[in-house]
């Protein structure tokens, strides 16, 4: 699993396809227990003085809607065409040893998916570690990103220090899903406050049916851990 985990990796990293587009692949675990500590020093370990190349790697932890018992996930965060990381910038010993508490940490390796980030608004994930997405099925991407922007736009201040973000599920989509939304917020209050004073807005309700149709699949909720970029 090691192995193919990696070169998944090394071949997603180095795609030459639309510049500029950012990307990212999952990797969903299920942690023994007991273990989140050690998996999350392993991270620190490996990533310490690694620059990123406009990309980023993300720990989580799953709350609300894991699947198949899964805890815990990796995303890795990249632009298309541009290595992630230097070829030398992770020291190789570092490297192999990092996976190999992974093996000793990890009960159950899960499933995997990759997709494009076609809108993306950076917020303070430490103020809002808590992350809620949504898996849709969209019919139409280009009016429903159109609506998600506007969203974002007009209500800046609601969303300001908040990652708001929508892209696709190309590769593995999890449960048939074609697309996702995620939004960080402080933590599950906070989100539902949010969307309870919004909703009671008529001009948010009606650019939320300004993006066109859509089928929600499944919503679930994650902690940030760690995020290295």
């Amino acid at each position: 699993m090691k192995k193919l985990i990696l070169s998944c990796f090394v071949a997603f990293t180095t795609l030459s396809l639309f510049a500029q587009t950012m990307a990212f692949t999952c990797i969903e675990i299920k942690v023994k227990p007991f273990t989140q500590d050690n998996i999350a020093e392993a991270f620190d370990k490996v990533f310490e003085d690694v620059e990123m190349n406009q990309g980023g790697v993300v720990l989580e932890r799953f709350w609300n809607g894991r699947t198949h018992g899964m805890t815990h996930r990796i995303v890795f965060m990249y632009t298309l065409g541009v290595d992630m990381v230097d070829e030398d910038a992770i020291d190789p010993n570092k490297n192999e040893v990092f996976w190999s508490k992974m093996q000793n940490y990890v009960e159950e390796w899960g499933s995997g998916y990759s997709g494009r980030i076609l809108s993306w608004q950076e917020g303070d994930t430490e103020a809002n570690p808590d992350v809620h997405i949504w898996d849709i099925k969209v019919a139409n991407q280009n009016q429903f990103k159109e609506g998600h922007d506007k969203i974002i736009s007009e209500f800046a201040d609601d969303f300001a220090g908040r990652v708001a973000g929508f892209g696709t599920y190309d590769i593995g989509r999890p449960n048939g899903a074609t697309h996702w939304v995620a939004l960080t917020g402080k933590d599950r209050e906070d989100h539902l406050m949010l969307y309870d004073k919004l909703q009671k807005n008529p001009k948010f309700m009606k650019l939320i049916s300004s993006r066109g149709e859509f089928e929600d699949v499944k919503d679930f909720e994650l902690q940030i851990l760690r995020r290295k970029q």
